[in-house]
């Protein structure tokens, strides 16, 4: 969920604002030709509606007076009528246009900070909430350019229209300035009351839909479980707040509007009626008076910079929610190059990384060999997700060095990091149209058909894969997959395109113990050579790898062979206390499926003798550690 909003933290709220007015100015400078244009076709427009009074008021004199000219005059009004007309519709046409582009600009600026920052960092707000800002609420921002143009032209009309008041007679002029405190005020009050209602109303909105996204995202639990109704009421808890602060938007625009309604018929009867006393005193002619009536209703447009100033104040307030992205702080890269050839030797020097205040991982400092597998074990809580995505640089640490073949991770480039480490997870994301897109999606050159097809069968994934109705090329919204149909083409996704580091954070959890040892030899044998970082809870996954480092608390409790750490540590086989004997039971579990299957090559005393072998005790200190056991099966 996203940090407590503006409101509960100034400094956080006026860094967002200025971040919200740089993006805005951004966006202005993004289309600063058309939004030029805009203003100027507004401006001319506003132009044109400013002379129409004065045209019409002297042709009528004209007309009158059966003046030869008048025919004339009468052409030239239209033709500034019809030139109104033309201008207000370029000016519509390039607002549209403005708008997109925009839009557009912040939707890349909001989504270039979210995919350039740390994980931990994008997790600040729901996926809801990141959707809303990035879409209504970038669209709402992205109307701001225009509206300012807009807005500045609307002063035009009620300006130009109280000077010329002022020309025409002064009595009428000051019969009109009589109400203007009263406009101001009303003005004034709208946008102070808009500002607020408006940030709330956006704050309620998002909250709302993450709640939405996250019940979408959770459909079959929520089903399994059969708390639709609760999940309902969840989602829609801050429904009324909602549809309190939305109907307290429209009061305020209402109110606005009912006002004018009631202040502008009032300074236009005035202004008509000491019109009426300056004619019948000789004072203005008829002309005039049809000038003087047009020229203030002009001044007391109202509306048009109401409705302006009402939409650069939602797209303000709008462009702050997405500027909440545009503040997430960048996980900069240098210009440096890994050396060609690097075996993949990683080097932790004093690591330290801080979460919510608490040091999370503790003065790591660790060479690590390359080529070697090492796996990270240790209970819940102990650091080990942290210890891998600092290895790979999915985060920077608060405090210390992470090295690849020498080279800090902070000085490379991105493609240079993307290209030569990557990670593999229990959750997988897929990307692209189809199959065969997902597996070979990453940085650098496509894979090739060869390469993703080596991939799949590595990660234990082809057979299914070409089980699908085309293949590979089966659409990825056209193939249901299991949690461990997920998990394998995460792996072929990361084979696919190994470098010399390797990370697999609790990569395999959903796979069978079968599946699982097939992946860890085909890491060996047929993934490109390199450096492995497996966030192991099996024993056979500690067992296999060249050097374990047990984590508690944050800090390297020990780091050393499986064998050594099993036998002569008690705490150490603690660890894997729990799931010592559901991982003999996987391993039998294996065991009769492969004696049912094509490969088996067991009788069936054989696999009864097998089966007491593995329900029999795990090991003593003296014995073989339970992980050679299972690996060994």
């Amino acid at each position: 969920m996203s940090h407590p909003e503006a409101a509960a933290d100034p400094a956080r709220a006026t860094a967002v604002a200025r971040t919200a007015d740089r993006a805005l100015v951004a966006a202005a400078r993004h289309s600063a030709g058309r939004t030029a244009a805009v203003l100027g076709c507004a401006v001319a427009a506003a132009a044109a509606a400013l002379a129409e009074p004065a045209l019409l008021g002297h042709t009528l004199d004209l007309l009158l007076r059966r003046d030869p000219s008048g025919p004339a005059w009468t052409l030239l009004c239209a033709a500034v009528i019809a030139a109104e007309v033309a201008l207000d519709a370029a000016a519509a046409q390039l607002t549209g246009v403005v708008d997109g582009r925009s839009t557009a600009l912040l939707r890349r600026l909001g989504l270039s900070r979210l995919l350039r920052t740390a994980p931990h960092h994008a997790a600040r707000h729901a996926p809801g909430e990141t959707a809303a800002r990035l879409t209504a609420h970038a669209a709402e921002a992205g109307k701001v350019p225009a509206a300012v143009a807009h807005a500045l032209a609307a002063l035009l009309p009620p300006l130009g229209a109280v000077a010329a008041l002022f020309l025409i007679d002064l009595w009428t002029a000051l019969a009109f300035l009589a109400g203007v405190p009263l406009l101001l005020l009303l003005l004034r009050a709208f946008a102070r009351d808009t500002r607020t209602i408006v940030g709330r109303y956006q704050q309620v909105q998002l909250a709302t839909a993450g709640r939405l996204v996250e019940a979408l995202a959770g459909a079959r639990t929520i089903a399994a479980a059969g708390t639709a109704e609760r999940e309902r009421a969840r989602i829609l808890a801050r429904l009324p707040e909602l549809a309190a602060v939305g109907r307290r938007m429209w009061q305020v625009y209402g109110g606005t509007t009912a006002r004018s309604a009631v202040l502008m018929p009032t300074l236009l009867y005035a202004v008509l009626a000491v019109g009426g006393i300056r004619l019948s005193a000789g004072a203005i002619g008829v002309g005039e008076l049809l000038a003087v009536v047009r020229y203030a209703g002009l001044a007391a447009g109202i509306g048009a910079v109401t409705g302006g100033l009402a939409a650069v104040v939602r797209g303000r307030a709008a462009a702050g929610r997405t500027a909440a992205l545009m503040g997430l702080p960048v996980l900069a890269h240098g210009a440096a190059e890994f050396p060609d050839g690097g075996p993949g030797t990683l080097e932790l020097r004093g690591v330290r990384v801080v979460r919510g205040g608490s040091a999370v991982l503790r003065d790591i400092s660790l060479v690590i060999p390359g080529g070697s597998t090492v796996a990270v074990v240790g209970r819940s809580g102990a650091g080990k997700t942290l210890f891998a995505a600092a290895a790979g640089r999915l985060t920077d640490p608060d405090a210390g060095q992470v090295l690849l073949d020498g080279v800090s991770l902070r000085d490379v480039t991105a493609l240079a990091l993307r290209r030569e480490v990557g990670y593999a997870f229990d959750r997988p994301v897929l990307f692209g149209d189809t199959v065969d897109d997902a597996i070979g999606f990453g940085a650098g050159p496509d894979p090739g058909p060869d390469a993703v097809r080596a991939a799949s069968r590595a990660a234990g994934a082809d057979v299914f894969v070409r089980r699908l109705p085309h293949g590979y090329a089966t659409r990825l919204t056209d193939a249901p997959m299991s949690g461990g149909e997920l998990q394998r083409l995460g792996l072929a996704r990361a084979f696919c395109r190994a470098g010399r580091l390797l990370v697999l954070d609790d990569a395999t959890s959903s796979l069978d113990t079968v599946t699982a040892r097939e992946v860890e030899r085909a890491l060996t044998h047929e993934v490109r050579p390199g450096t492995r970082i497996v966030v192991a809870h099996r024993l056979s996954s500690a067992a296999r790898a060249d050097l374990v480092v047990w984590l508690e608390d944050g800090r390297i409790r020990a780091a050393g062979a499986h064998d050594e750490l099993w036998r002569h540590d008690p705490a150490y086989r603690a660890v894997f206390a729990a799931d010592a004997l559901p991982g003999a039971e996987d391993a039998l579990t294996g065991t009769d499926d492969a004696l049912t299957g094509t490969e088996g090559v067991l009788t069936g005393a054989e696999a009864e003798a097998s089966a007491g072998t593995a329900d029999a005790p795990a090991a003593d200190d003296r014995g073989t550690p339970p992980g050679k056991q299972e690996a060994a099966r």
